[in-house]
């Protein structure tokens, strides 16, 4: 199947990281279309998946945007919807993975008469997007999407709340090699001596630094533990978020963790950093759509919490895959620490079984054989 694939960001991140995966099956084949060039297109190159980045300024319309902010970006869309319809007609099908891919995608596809997917890989609610970007999704969802493939049920109920039709929707959760998170110890142990993490109980998370990922619950949490417990943050600040950034190490000053918690930036070598960890911690104040980083925690066979919310619930079965705090709850999260902390082998044990869980349920293999059954579908009807 040919397939012209579209995603607006040249930085990675878990939809980008998804759209890889999706799109390995159809390199032979398939084009991905990108409206920032970045280190996307670059591990794209690397996995020999045909990539082209199309726009040369950037679509100044944010989650929070409202109508005016969009109407200030018309001349690059104009010009980013000529762009993809005229390498559509080359294609079979418009694979739109983020909401300003859809809004291209929508008036490429009815222009040049190609059926269109949409990953939606976000939650449509209020604590992430603005009104006018929810009634857009949904609107071009509704008129132009032959399909709609949600990464979680959560993803698929916002959907519908904000007034999406259920019946283009199917659930597909992200995939995952199994394979890729099976590392000798060694790296790891080599991990916490590098870091100077030894005889200490080290906690990961695992994301951008943002105030609605919750990096500051965890702080709050750790202050209330003892002494030899550490945290790695593994990530930086990625849209304008530089102020959270100075905001959590005045935290870690004022709450005297300066000794206790390592900013790491971002990092390549995620694998062998989560099986540094005793714990990976979960902690957004918002409803996650899905929760990439829970799922490798549990192929890395470490203990996982997090927050109950969103795609996170589905993902958790506490006390046998994980542990689920309210968010923003620091006081609870602190006490899951401390039980992973003062009950390690049981801990293990729950690590363990959830690594059996997720090989099973998150199979990459599986997940791209259920895209292909959805999208073959679409020619069927």
């Amino acid at each position: 199947m040919k397939i012209l694939f579209l995603d607006q960001s040249g930085k990675l991140g878990g939809a980008e990281l998804s759209l890889t995966d999706v799109a390995k099956p159809y390199r032979e084949t398939c084009l991905v279309c990108l409206f920032a060039d970045g280190t996307f297109r670059e591990l794209l190159e690397q996995n020999h998946i045909p990539v082209q980045v199309l726009a040369t300024e950037p679509i100044n319309v944010s989650k929070e945007s409202g109508i005016l902010d969009s109407l200030g970006s018309i001349r690059s869309i104009v010009s980013l919807i000529v762009k993809v319809t005229t390498l559509a007609r080359n294609y079979e099908l418009i694979y739109a993975n983020t909401q300003k891919a859809l809004v291209i995608g929508a008036f490429a596809s009815f222009l040049s008469r190609r059926p269109l997917v949409y990953h939606l890989r976000d939650i449509l609610s209020p604590d992430h997007f603005s009104s006018t970007n929810r009634r857009v999704a949904v609107t071009l969802a509704n008129r132009f999407a032959s399909l709609v493939i949600t990464n979680s049920q959560a993803t698929q109920a916002a959907f519908v709340e904000a007034g999406g039709r259920r019946e283009l929707t199917h659930v597909v959760y992200n995939g995952f090699e199994p394979e890729n998170y099976n590392i000798p110890d060694t790296d790891a142990h080599e991990i916490r001596q590098t870091l100077g993490l030894e005889g200490q109980f080290v906690i990961g998370h695992f994301s951008r630094l943002s105030p609605w990922k919750g990096q500051h619950i965890l702080l709050e949490s750790v202050a209330q533990c003892p002494k030899d417990i550490t945290v790695i943050l593994v990530g930086d600040a990625l849209f304008g978020e530089e102020d959270y950034v100075k905001e959590l190490h005045q935290t870690v000053t004022e709450l005297g963790l300066k000794e206790r918690v390592h900013f790491l930036g971002f990092r390549s070598d995620i694998v062998p950093l989560m099986k540094a960890c005793n714990l990976i911690a979960h902690t957004s104040t918002a409803p996650e759509p899905f929760g990439r980083v829970i799922i490798e925690a549990m192929l890395c066979e470490r203990p996982v919490v997090g927050t109950a919310a969103g795609g996170v619930i589905e993902l958790i079965e506490p006390g046998k895959t994980g542990w689920l705090f309210p968010p923003g709850n620091s006081q609870k999260l602190a006490q899951i620490i401390m039980s992973c902390y003062q009950q390690p082998e049981q801990a293990d044990a729950i690590a363990h079984h959830a690594k059996i869980q997720a090989t099973q349920r998150f199979n990459l293999k599986t997940v791209n054989q259920q895209i292909a059954q959805l999208l073959s579908t679409i020619f069927r009807t």
